[in-house]
């Protein structure tokens, strides 16, 4: 089963002045539909920042020219959508991911949020300031407009360009303040404007203790999504998480993908559909590598999640509607922005 006998590709953004009822935020404008094809849900086409050259440059990814040609190489092969996961001064640059999106006429999505603490430093301002502070930030962000300089020097000059998730990222199983800081930020941003939560989880951990303090505070599981997850391979513990109503984000075939069904992520996929969690499973590359870029010389490319994971998961057993479901349906519905508005107004009608 090849990607194009699952899905229609196309390449019209369906971009609305006013958000409809349901609406996917992207770089260029609010969608109320998806293309036809694979969602990438947690990718990296630019990471810039000094601290990145310096201190990380494997995953120093900073041209626009090798980011085109790796999107453009998915989109043939039959990818939909983008969802940039480098949050606030983290090397997030969303000038440069407008253009990717423009050039490429393909939907991306942008990041509000922050990361973890090495990319920033103990010393960075995001460790000195409260959560309400960072809120109000990430909403603007959501709201308002990206700020040009990824809020990394005095001035903040915000673009016409908004993010359309917020992204937390944790150390472990257990939470520091830090970590506990950021995620009632993040809660408290997607509380007041519907934005989904794309969480970090280090080594795949983590990721029940996220969802424990997202939801105390408020936020649907649904509108949880977990990344990373498939790199603990405990599947217990994976299904422990799917419990609980919150999104699996599974982004590790393409580092396996010299395995073929042999790849751990790939069963992990499949035994968790084969639970029947089948509708809360999303898939990415996380291919935040040089390595793994054909624009960069590296391999397989970016284009290997559509055009190869989706006759894997034919092999491995799934139909052709739990695959559809992993590898689009399901990331449409968890990226689309709750009206809170309109509950509210519901809310504040029934109290009269």
């Amino acid at each position: 089963m090849s990607s194009s006998q699952v899905f229609t590709e196309t390449r019209t953004q369906d971009v609305t002045d006013s958000s409809p009822s349901a609406w996917i935020r992207t770089v260029l404008g609010d969608i109320a539909e998806v293309p036809k094809g694979v969602v990438y849900s947690h990718e990296h086409l630019i990471i810039d920042s000094p601290l990145i050259a310096e201190r990380f440059p494997h995953i120093h990814l900073d041209s626009v020219d090798a980011a085109v040609a790796e999107v453009n190489e998915s989109v043939a092969a039959g990818a939909a959508l983008f969802v940039d996961c480098m949050p606030c001064s983290a090397g997030r640059d969303i000038t440069r991911l407008a253009q990717i999106s423009e050039r490429t006429r393909t939907p991306v999505i942008a990041a509000t949020g922050l990361h973890h603490d090495r990319y920033y430093g103990p010393l960075h301002w995001s460790n000195r300031v409260s959560d309400d502070e960072l809120a109000d930030l990430f909403v603007a962000d959501l709201e308002e407009g990206v700020d040009a300089f990824d809020y990394t020097g005095p001035i903040v000059r915000r673009t016409k360009w908004r993010a359309g998730i917020v992204k937390v990222a944790t150390s472990g199983e257990r939470l520091d303040i830090r970590d506990e800081r950021n995620l009632r930020a993040a809660a408290q941003a997607s509380l007041r404007t519907g934005a989904p939560i794309l969480t970090h989880c280090e080594n795949g951990e983590g990721a029940l203790a996220q969802i424990e303090s997202l939801t105390k505070a408020g936020v649907p599981a649904g509108s949880i999504i977990l990344s990373h997850v498939d790199k603990h391979r405990n599947l217990t513990y994976l299904k422990d998480i799917a419990a609980t109503g919150a999104i699996l984000e599974c982004d590790q075939t393409l580092r396996e993908h010299g395995r073929g069904l042999d790849s751990p992520g790939l069963k992990l996929i499949t035994a968790l559909v084969d639970a029947g969690y089948g509708q809360q499973i999303i898939v990415g590359t996380d291919g935040a590598r040089r390595s793994l870029w054909r624009s960069l010389n590296g391999n397989p490319g970016l284009s290997w999640l559509a055009s190869t994971l989706p006759s894997r998961l034919h092999a491995a057993g799934l139909s052709a509607s739990e695959a559809g479901r992993v590898l689009r349906d399901n990331a449409v519905q968890a990226l689309t922005w709750r009206n809170v508005k309109e509950a509210e107004e519901t809310t504040d009608r029934g109290k009269k």
